[in-house]
Order: C-alpha cells, then sequence, then structure tokens
C-alpha cells in the first residue's frame, strides 16, 4: 500500500483535491450540492493519480538514477512496468469518465487536459528545454479551475484568479526544488533550469518576478470588492512574507535560501487559498 501511495503520488493528491475543492466553494456561489462536490473531489484526485503513475512509468529508467527518486516503486523494480501504465490508466478512464458522467463537460474536458499537458507535453520537455516549467504549472493549475466549472458557474474571471494563483504558485515553489537539486536534474538529463546560469541568477529573479506576480493576482478578487476586509491584511502579510523569502534567494542564491523558499511556498498556499474560501463575497 505505501508503493502504491507513491506511485499515484498520494501527497501530491491530497493537495490536488484541496485546490480543487477550493475552486468548488469559490464558484458554487453558497450553494454547496455535496453530490457535486464528491464528484469533482473524486474524479480530479483519480485524474492526479493516472498522471503521476503514467509519469512514472515513462521515466522509470531515469528515476533509477537520481537519488531522491530512485526508491519509486517502478524505479526500484519492486513493481513491474506494466502494472505502473495500467494504473495509470484505470485511474485517468475512472477520473475523467466520473466527472462527465456527473458534472458539466467542462470539468471533463478540463481534468483530461491536466492529464494530456503533464504527460504529452511536461514529461518530454524535461529532457530538451527548462520551458518545461512554465508547461507543468499550466497542468497543476487547473485542479482549482475544475471545481470552479463542476458548480457550472459563469463568473469566468474567478476562474482564471485561481488559476492564476496556482500557476504563480508553481513557479518560484519549481525553481527552488530546481536549484536545490539540480546536479540530480542534470546527472539524469533533465533540463529544468536556464543553461548557463550556473550563479542561479536567472533562476532566482524568475522566483522573484513570480512571487510579485503572485501577490498582484491574490489581491484581484479584492479590487473586485469580492473578499471580507480582513483578507486584504492577512494577503498582505503572507505576500510580503512569500516575496521576502523570494528576495533573500534572489540576494543570496544559495541551497539554504532555496530551502527556506520552497518549504514558505508549502506554508503559502494553503493558507492563501483557506483565506480566500473564508473571505470570499457572493
Amino acid at each position: 500500500m505505501s508503493d502504491f501511495a507513491v506511485l499515484v503520488k498520494a501527497r501530491l493528491s491530497l493537495l490536488v483535491v484541496f485546490t480543487t475543492a477550493i475552486g468548488f466553494h469559490v464558484g458554487a456561489g453558497g450553494l454547496k450540492p455535496l453530490s457535486g462536490f464528491f464528484f469533482a473531489v473524486l474524479g480530479t484526485a483519480l485524474a492526479a493519480g493516472s498522471a503521476a503513475a503514467l509519469n512514472q512509468w515513462m521515466e522509470s529508467d531515469v528515476d533509477q538514477i537520481m537519488e531522491r527518486t530512485r526508491n519509486r516503486p517502478l524505479a526500484a523494480g519492486r513493481w513491474g512496468r506494466t502494472s505502473g501504465l495500467w494504473v495509470g490508466i484505470a485511474f485517468g478512464v475512472a477520473g475523467v469518465g466520473v466527472i462527465w458522467a456527473t458534472l458539466p463537460s467542462l470539468a471533463a474536458w478540463l481534468a483530461a487536459a491536466t492529464i494530456l499537458v503533464y504527460l504529452a507535453f511536461y514529461t518530454p520537455m524535461k529532457r530538451r528545454t527548462w520551458w518545461c516549467v512554465l508547461v507543468g504549472a499550466v497542468s497543476g493549475a487547473l485542479p482549482p479551475v475544475i471545481g470552479w466549472a463542476a458548480t457550472g458557474s459563469t463568473e469566468k474571471w474567478a476562474a482564471w484568479v485561481l488559476f492564476g494563483i496556482l500557476f504563480f504558485w508553481q513557479m518560484p515553489h519549481f525553481l527552488a526544488i530546481a536549484w536545490m537539486y539540480s546536479e540530480e536534474y542534470q546527472k539524469a538529463g533533465f533540463v529544468m533550469l536556464k543553461p548557463g546560469d550556473t550563479d542561479g541568477f536567472a533562476t532566482a529573479l524568475q522566483a522573484l518576478v513570480y512571487s510579485v506576480l503572485l501577490a498582484a493576482v491574490t489581491f484581484v478578487p479584492v479590487l473586485l470588492g469580492k473578499t471580507a476586509i480582513f483578507y486584504s491584511f492577512a494577503a498582505g502579510l503572507l505576500n510580503l512574507m512569500f516575496c521576502g523569502s523570494a528576495l533573500v534567494f534572489f540576494v543570496e542564491r544559495s541551497r539554504v535560501s532555496a530551502r527556506r523558499l520552497f518549504f514558505m511556498s508549502i506554508v503559502f498556499l494553503p493558507v492563501m487559498l483557506v483565506m480566500l474560501a473564508f473571505a470570499w463575497r457572493y
């Protein structure tokens, strides 16, 4: 069971479930049919598990090279690659199928796009260009939009805000990881950082710019009068801390400062989304 959890990246799937739930809350307009919520969360979690399993099936050879991934079930040989392939296919069909059968079709198309972008674009691009990080962020930003679409909401700006928060948050998050494990990624043949950025200047600058853009997106609901007043102060403080961590990383460009930014990103996202959910005005 522990290997199965690693294969479908259960901890990451919990984050996907959480962001999907926030998207559903925002799109529901105060009315939250439990059946729709359940199928949105279930379908998106299955789709995320599918992408995770199929990604490990595609990359089991390079996972054997990197220290942080060599103990995964397919890379370590505890599971056969065929088993991983069938788990990924079954989860993908079940996830998209559940959403298609019970929720608006847009949500199902978005779930399918999440899997497609992650596997057909992000995964192969990792071996060719550092632009893969941007493409991967698109896939990771879709789950809250799936939750929003599951409600049938017509307020498209809310979907773009949710997408923007997840997209811009992922960039400093992933760039910090890429800098911390840059040697392992290079050894495995992954191009996660801009070529020639040996001192980390371009990487840290990107992380800082995207942190500032993230702060700007989180205040869009404030400008539109969609949040309670406490959100402005709390979001301002949280963004100040996050941007501060990105600034320290830019100045120092060390593994320690990258790790600090990474952990700050782990704190930032759930706190920001919970505040947004509680402060949301329909």
